[in-house]
């Protein structure tokens, strides 16, 4: 999406975490997405969550669905104050969790059909052994 100016949007996130103890490794991020509008924020875990309902055991399968029936009219609500939602569900030992933040989305240079500055013809890059 091309942008002249900073522009209000949502990032977010999906992210896992072993919920054994094990010695597991950390919080792992698995997908991120930017959506321009709460809808588009909110619309994006309810996609993955009924994407994969399925598969997840009962009582992530009852959490899933009481997010998708209750809880994404709070989320909708708060993201529309402009306020960050987590939404989890846990399966098994896994816990998944999904972040929406609000930002603030700046304009990047467009590099097609325009040439670069001079200063990009200066970079060079360090070469590692």
């Amino acid at each position: 999406m091309r942008m002249s100016g900073p522009r209000r949007g949502y990032w977010c996130e999906c992210w896992t975490e072993s919920t054994a103890t094990d010695g597991q490794a950390g919080p792992q991020l698995r997908a991120s997405f930017d959506a321009y509008s709460a809808p588009q924020a909110d619309r994006w875990v309810a996609v993955a969550l009924r994407t994969i309902s399925p598969a997840l055991n009962t009582h992530a399968s009852v959490e899933a669905w009481e997010w998708l029936y209750e809880g994404r009219v709070r989320t909708r609500r708060a993201l529309l104050q402009m306020q960050p939602c987590t939404v989890s569900v846990t399966h098994a030992d896994t816990r998944i969790t999904w972040t929406i933040r609000p930002v603030l989305f700046l304009p990047f240079a467009h590099r097609q059909a325009a040439e670069l500055p001079a200063c990009a013809l200066d970079f060079k890059p360090r070469q590692t052994d």
